[in-house]
């Protein structure tokens, strides 16, 4: 990679840089700093103006007024593709329905699978993009998308390639994660077994085969599936070369963190009823930790994820919106930065780093992508506040001045 002038680019100057690299300061900042894009959408040098190599003074400079300069958010947890809404399940739970006796009296997910069944390719992109807008607005340059509301092989094929025309439609890139064992349809009711067999490994194979999928997840619970289910699908996943992530422990502990380590899984998330078998498995795994709490505040949960067992582990944590119809229709990385400082007690520079340099690595994607530094894609958000903090410390308010994104995919 060409990181001197022999590649044309652009010096942005007069910024607060948070870096967002491990070590050193807080926040990696960087006071006065300079950060040099190349023209191929890389950074070529990011450090202290005054340090700035003469290889770059040629370059056009543009100043950004003393603004923090972070690197573009990554919400690595949405189910942002869907049919429908779920409002009505809001009055449901308020009136006192848990969230198992809504599923199982057939609501949950599978309400939201009739309509986006019902609804077009066409249809779901249309649906999708005002909130996708909403988190371009506060800085996202990166999203993981998520089937699992069509529960056939041809509705989970095309929530994905609705969710990759979304980065045809907007400068983002989104990353695709087949999630066909999210749930069990009526008609597959007790029959966990042949749901698997008939649709999701069939899906599965189809997505791949159509160059669809980038991840492949699942829903180990209760009301979903076991941990034996997941194993097979995970094997499929691993033959075709696929990395593999896990809805959780939300709702009870069922081992399923200690399976995705098991599959050296990129994440597992939710985590509420994590043990510490699955901290260890995980931390020996290198698997992130994905924590949601929109989730946890929609459903009003008081089982707080183990986030101090995590950091004693060495867990990376990353946060994500969970963006979805029911359980976490949040469309604010900014107010789940502020909900996990809040309900989860993380610092605001973890927080950040969560929906930064560990939900790239949630991703697949640290080498590329969540902080600045020689090398990484220069997706960047050009904030008007002075101190990093003020980023979850702040409800409602969105400072984002620029958000500049670097190389499309």
């Amino acid at each position: 990679m060409k990181t001197t002038a022999e590649t044309t680019g652009t010096v942005l100057s007069g910024a607060r840089l948070a870096t967002m690299r491990k070590g050193g300061t807080a926040y990696g900042l960087v006071d006065n700093g300079a950060l040099a894009v190349g023209g191929d959408g890389r950074i070529a040098w990011c450090g202290p103006a005054e340090e700035l190599p003469t290889d770059f003074s040629a370059w056009p400079s543009r100043d950004l007024g003393g603004r923090l300069v972070t690197p573009g958010l990554i919400d690595c947890h949405t189910h942002i593709v869907h049919g429908g809404n779920r409002a009505r399940e809001f009055e449901m739970r308020l009136e006192g329905a848990s969230y198992e006796e809504i599923a199982r009296a057939g609501g949950g997910i599978v309400s939201t699978v009739t309509a986006t069944r019902a609804a077009s390719e066409d249809e779901l992109v249309a649906s999708a993009l005002p909130r996708l807008d909403t988190l371009i607005a506060e800085g996202v340059t990166t999203l993981e998308v998520k089937s699992g509301y069509g529960l056939t092989v041809a509705d989970e094929i095309k929530m994905l390639a609705a969710a990759r025309r979304l980065g045809r439609e907007r400068p983002i890139r989104i990353v695709t994660t087949y999630l066909g064992a999210h749930a069990v349809p009526a008609d597959y009711k007790g029959r966990q077994g042949a749901f698997i067999d008939e649709v999701v490994l069939p899906g599965l194979d189809a997505a791949h085969a159509a160059g669809l999928v980038d991840a492949v997840d699942g829903f180990c619970e209760g009301i979903a599936f076991s941990t034996e289910e997941m194993a097979r699908v995970f094997d499929r996943a691993t033959a075709l070369g696929l990395p593999v992530k896990l809805h959780a422990e939300q709702l009870s502990d069922l081992g399923g963190a200690a399976l995705a380590a098991r599959y050296a899984a990129l994440s597992a998330d939710h985590l509420e009823y994590l043990s510490q078998t699955g901290i260890d498995a995980m931390a020996k795994a290198g698997t992130v930790a994905v924590l949601l709490p929109g989730a946890f505040y929609t459903l009003r949960e008081t089982q707080l994820p183990p986030v101090a067992a995590l950091r004693r582990a060495g867990v990376p944590i990353a946060l994500a919106t969970d963006c979805n119809p029911g359980t976490s229709p949040l469309t604010s990385l900014l107010l789940t930065l502020n909900m996990a400082a809040t309900l989860f007690r993380m610092t605001p520079e973890e927080a950040l780093a969560g929906v930064t340099r560990e939900a790239a690595r949630a991703l697949g994607l640290a080498a590329d992508l969540g902080t600045l530094e020689a090398g990484r894609i220069a997706d960047l958000a050009v904030w008007n506040i002075d101190e990093p903090a003020e980023l979850s410390y702040r409800i409602g308010f969105n400072p984002l001045h620029e958000r500049i994104f670097g190389i499309p995919s």
